[in-house]
């Protein structure tokens, strides 16, 4: 799923795709501003068919938070 996720990424800020870590903070090490980051999660809905809260967004800062939410939410 971190490779999917990686992608998706890649459709919303220009980095590398080596810098696209668990552990990248979506702001600070990506470089996302909040309309790319809701737009990524709109995307993440669709895709994996879920319905992301508005409160946990909060707490999604990095990729590997990002993939352990939607593995939950997928389980």
């Amino acid at each position: 799923m971190l490779e999917q996720i990686k992608e998706m990424i890649m459709n919303y800020v220009d980095v590398e795709a080596e810098m696209i870590t668990a552990d990248a903070r979506f702001i600070e090490d990506l470089h996302f501003n909040s309309y790319d980051f809701m737009s990524f999660l709109g995307e993440v809905e669709e895709t994996f068919d879920i319905i992301v809260e508005e409160e946990d967004v909060l707490n999604i800062r990095t990729v590997g938070e990002a993939v352990a939410y939607i593995e939950n939410l997928k389980a």
